[in-house]
């Protein structure tokens, strides 16, 4: 079977090493010249980094990845612990394979340098697919049109291959904008940071940092929230200053984070409802072009990556029948991405609750284990096996 994958993202490339590994013959089609990411991290739990050991990567993502010691939310004002859940060799232990954090671009090279240079075409703009029942044809600008049995759209939040489907239909502003940037972790040395990925809450805005890239760099995310945006974008470039004066009166070592910065951009968040289907006929979507979530759960990526391993096992029984493959494909993937989708949605208003009785509740089911990410809160999630 041949199968054409729209997208060289991280859902694109790593379901196109799982339709690999599985037998299929697969070509990866990006719109973009050359693989590119500005400076983001990533965080890869086990129910991820299960698919990709199971593709053969593990050497290759242990080079750059990080192992946090742990899950540490705190508040916004004094630092005081709220939560702290172990990760690190008890969360391997637990679940069997190790939780990461990574750069996204360390992690796109190790997906591309795993595929066949003849399978990844750059510079491919999809301007439209036509099913003709026994294939699929993908058409580009300025190329040969792309024959296949089956085309799968990894092609984002604004996924043409979606609108070709289900009709043009705008993502929606979730009223949150994040700043996002990158600090030698040389400049950070004089502040107590652990091995952790923190999390401080506190009201109408969070403030996540952990390390990436073997340890050298620290990742943050500062997310505010923002009455309307205009446009959907990983690259504009934001003022450092900006995003300091957004965290006024919060705790010291976070301001001394965003005051050791040179540049951040700023992402604006948006989400889609949940679909209520993901394919027609011999086309189907992954990753953000179908379930696209806040990241609030840190499941984005794993999502996409589980995505791949389930299409890929759902296509290897297909026989002659693979649109029947596709809807059995979104039938095990829709329930557990709608909850991920509304779990992280729910995660916006309780990171950012004002002092009061409610943010009380919170923090005390947080001592408790209750929510978040204990362990038995989370085992559904790290558990699962995609196929």
């Amino acid at each position: 079977m041949k199968i054409n994958v729209i997208g060289a993202g991280i859902g694109g490339l790593s379901a196109a090493l799982s339709l690999l590994a599985a037998g299929f013959d697969v070509r990866v089609y990006e719109r973009a010249t050359a693989l590119s990411e500005v400076g983001a991290g990533i965080q890869l739990s086990p129910n991820a980094t299960r698919v990709l050991h199971g593709l053969g990567l593990e050497k290759e993502l242990a080079l750059t990845a990080v192992k946090p010691l742990a899950f540490h939310q705190r508040r916004w004002d004094d630092g005081r612990t709220l939560q702290r859940a172990p990760l690190g060799e008890p969360v391997e232990a637990r679940f069997g394979f190790p939780y990461y954090h990574m750069h996204r671009a360390d992690l796109l090279a190790v997906l591309a340098g795993a595929l066949p240079a003849e399978r990844l075409h750059f510079g491919h703009r999809l301007t439209g697919i036509t099913d003709r029942g026994d294939r699929v044809s993908a058409h580009f600008a300025g190329h040969a049109d792309a024959d296949a049995d089956v085309l799968i759209g990894a092609d984002g939040i604004h996924s043409p291959v979606r609108a070709a489907l289900f009709g043009p239909e705008e993502p929606r502003f979730t009223g949150c904008v994040a700043y996002r940037g990158l600090v030698p972790a040389d400049r950070v040395r004089h502040l107590p940071l652990e091995v952790t990925v923190d999390a401080w809450l506190g009201p109408g805005r969070h403030f996540v940092h952990y390390f990436v890239s073997g340890g050298r760099v620290l990742n943050f995310v500062a997310v505010i929230e923002q009455d309307a945006w205009t446009h959907e974008s990983w690259t504009d470039r934001g003022d450092p200053a900006d995003a300091l004066a957004a965290f006024d009166g919060w705790h010291p070592q976070v301001r001394e984070i965003l005051r050791a910065v040179d540049e951040t951009f700023v992402w604006a968040l948006f989400d889609r409802a949940p679909l209520h289907r993901w394919s027609r006929g011999r086309v189907t979507l992954l990753g953000d072009a179908c379930h696209a979530m806040l990241p609030f759960m840190a499941q984005g990526a794993a999502q996409a990556i589980e995505d791949g391993a389930t299409l890929a096992a759902c296509l290897a029984g297909a026989g002659a029948d693979p649109a029947g493959a596709l809807r059995r494909y979104e039938t095990r993937r829709l329930g557990r991405t709608a909850r991920l989708q509304a779990m992280s949605a729910a995660n916006k208003t309780r990171f950012h609750l004002p002092d009061g009785p409610d943010q009380r509740d919170r923090d005390a089911g947080l001592a408790a284990g209750a929510t978040g990410w204990s362990f038995d809160a989370i085992a559904w999630l790290y558990e699962h096996q995609a196929g």
